[in-house]
């Protein structure tokens, strides 16, 4: 079975609770501390198993493999993969059956992070997400007054619009915004406009 790792609790000691997005659903799992095991981390994609036990409702982590990707040796690709990685346990910690959607998601992501600018990998991605949730607002409406917002267009937490003087925050142009919702490409917004998105993505998913 393969997952990435999206959280890791301290338990006893150095066991952990270990919290997985697979192909198929959301895995909480322990993992005993021990000299032989592999480190790992969050945003992690592994190889591992499941050992379940009459004794305890959790199933055990075992026999894991690291299975890594090039640009895990760059730390600020590292550090910002963590980042949008670690996003994923609030938005799906109450889930049980999540499909194969956030699996594809960020396995399409962690392909994407070593060639291109890894917050504009995170922004294309949150709109498939959103899309997929059927929370992607393409109509323009503003969160704040509930008028139509035809220029200087901001979005605020989910990527909810508003008027700029509405929200005060930093607009996104409205050609570029289009083309995202509709084409899923960041090609023709800013690296100003994408540092807003990422910093909305970072307020929750």
């Amino acid at each position: 079975m393969q997952g990435f790792i999206i959280k890791l609790t301290r338990s006893r000691e150095e066991d952990m609770i270990v919290t997985i997005i697979t192909e198929e659903n959301l895995q909480t799992l322990y993992r005993f501390y021990g000299a032989r095991h592999s480190p790992i981390n969050i945003g992690f994609k592994i190889d591992f198993e499941v050992e379940h036990s009459l004794k305890s409702s959790i199933g055990r982590l075992r026999d894991v493999i690291h299975l890594g990707y090039p640009w895990m040796g760059n730390y600020d690709r590292i550090r910002q993969w963590q980042q949008f990685v670690s996003l994923f346990y609030p938005h799906l910690k109450d889930s049980e059956e999540i499909g194969s959607f956030y699996f594809s998601l960020l396995n399409d992501a962690a392909a994407k992070w070593k060639d291109q600018n890894p917050k504009r990998v995170a922004v294309e991605s949150y709109v498939r997400l959103l899309n997929h949730e059927g929370r992607l607002h393409k109509e323009l409406y503003c969160f704040f007054c509930d008028e139509p917002v035809t220029e200087e267009i901001s979005l605020i937490r989910a990527f909810i619009p508003a008027h700029r003087h509405c929200s005060h925050t930093l607009p996104i142009n409205a050609k570029g915004l289009e083309w995202l919702y509709d084409h899923g490409t960041t090609l023709f917004l800013d690296d100003n406009e994408v540092e807003r998105l990422w910093y909305v993505i970072n307020e929750g998913l």
